[in-house]
């Protein structure tokens, strides 16, 4: 199924990227986000000496003089983490809590308050920190789903593309992978992509009764077309290789706006995107950068795996999310 929202603009604007440039400066994601004024981001129990030193990295990073880095957790356990590794806590505001769960309820309320502008998890569970994001009383939540999108760029494709949800929503029906697909289309926009287009992918790229996920890409597809879905093409349902391959889309008898040039990749569930994103990072030599959209702030969910350039350029994406909100009320 194949619905235009409007003409296909063709306007060259892509998302920044996450690769050095041939010159060997900064990535386009990184070299925005050292132009914006101050942020203040709330790292939350980075309690493991993994999220110490990678946020010690970051103070040193060309992000460093606008992150102003505050730090939600037991005043003692980090001392004697940063003593063991030298390093210097004087250039962050520490906020002592108890435990984990303090934590995660004290970042929420200095979001709420206006005090943070963006969150990062350190080493306490998702599930503890996004429970406290999504609870009634957070003052977090707005009229939309919480989600989450991956920028991801890897040369072997021409542009850097959004891949959601790989990380919050673990099976979504169609009304919320509507909401996903919107929250990834505003995040593009916010990005400075006018119009993405959007590929909601399955196993196959032709309907199948059997299969809800195409059922489901049909219809998301159409709710674009009919305005359910606004400020993207959206076409679906496509195979990955039809959505990243105009060759492959041409081969199978395809006609789509969307084929080759997908800035949007929307999976069926967290087990395609996860094990999708996984494989494009460690055998496709991928960069990528990853945050949860849909609360009043952007929140960096980083995993125990992630390197010193992964939480860089989250962190990045997340400034500029929030800088956007800043200034426009965009809810990252």
């Amino acid at each position: 199924m194949n619905n235009i929202v409007q003409s296909d603009p063709d306007d060259g604007t892509s998302l920044p990227g996450l690769l050095p440039p041939p010159d060997g400066g900064l990535p386009t994601l990184i070299a925005r986000a050292c132009d914006m004024p101050p942020l203040p981001i709330a790292v939350v129990h980075p309690c493991d000496p993994v999220s110490l030193a990678a946020l010690a990295a970051l103070g040193d990073s060309p992000l460093g003089a606008v992150l102003e880095l505050v730090v939600v957790a037991p005043r003692t356990r980090i001392q004697a983490l940063a003593s063991a590794a030298g390093i210097d806590l004087a250039r962050w505001t520490i906020h002592d809590v108890p435990h984990s769960h303090a934590a995660a309820a004290k970042a929420v309320e200095l979001a709420a308050a206006g005090r943070v502008a963006a969150m990062m998890k350190g080493s306490l569970h998702t599930d503890e920190l996004m429970g406290a994001v999504v609870a009634a009383n957070s003052g977090l939540r707005t009229d939309k789903r919480v989600s989450h999108c991956f920028l991801i760029e890897t040369a072997a494709y021409p542009r850097p593309f959004i891949l959601t949800d790989a990380a919050v929503n673990i099976a979504p029906d169609l009304a919320q992978k509507a909401a996903i697909t919107q929250n990834a289309i505003d995040v593009a926009h916010a990005l400075g992509v006018t119009c993405p287009r959007v590929a909601v992918l399955c196993a196959i790229e032709t309907v199948n009764p059997a299969m809800r996920s195409t059922l489901d890409a049909a219809a998301l597809a159409k709710m674009a077309g009919r305005g359910q879905i606004t400020g993207a093409i959206v076409d679906g349902p496509l195979a990955f290789d039809n959505a990243v391959s105009q060759r492959a889309a041409i081969d199978k008898g395809i006609d789509s706006p969307v084929a080759g040039r997908a800035d949007i990749l929307v999976v069926p569930d967290i087990e395609a995107g996860n094990m999708l994103a996984k494989q494009l990072e460690y055998l496709g030599g991928a960069a990528c950068a990853g945050v949860v959209v849909g609360a009043r702030v952007p929140i960096v969910l980083t995993s125990r795996a992630d390197g010193v350039a992964t939480r860089l350029a989250s962190c990045a994406l997340a400034a500029l999310l929030a800088d956007v909100r800043r200034h426009s009320g965009f809810h990252a």
